[in-house]
């Protein structure tokens, strides 16, 4: 069955980010809670076809021709899952907790190809 990485997106400078900055320290401490709960009953509902469960991710390096440096992006987590097609995988992030809870501004869906192989 076909994988798919799923890239949970949020940008600390996005408006969502920034209506979350303005909740009051209980009410963030509210909807985590909520969003955790949430966020597990996802993962109850999906784990036939989560293949690597994830984690959330840290501060990221660039290495280039130019040598290593600090950069940004907006992942800030990742999960592996397994679907049928690339719009069956999307679709099990419809109206999901990291966005609908959470400060997060979307789950990007990629699909995991074949490894290309080198000719002998």
């Amino acid at each position: 069955m076909p994988r798919f990485l799923a890239l949970y997106m949020g940008s600390g400078d996005s408006e969502v980010q920034q209506a979350w900055e303005r909740l009051s320290d209980m009410e963030k401490a509210e909807r985590s809670q909520r969003a955790m709960k949430e966020w597990g009953d996802w993962v109850e509902r999906h784990s036939h076809v989560i293949v690597d469960m994830g984690a959330p991710l840290g501060k990221t390096l660039l290495a280039s021709p130019e040598g290593v440096s600090p950069t940004r992006n907006a992942i800030t987590a990742y999960v592996i899952v397994e679907a049928a097609t690339h719009d069956e995988a999307a679709q099990m992030f419809r109206n999901h907790p990291h966005f609908t809870i959470f400060p997060g501004t979307g789950v990007e869906i990629l699909q995991c190809l074949p490894m290309p192989t080198i000719p002998e």
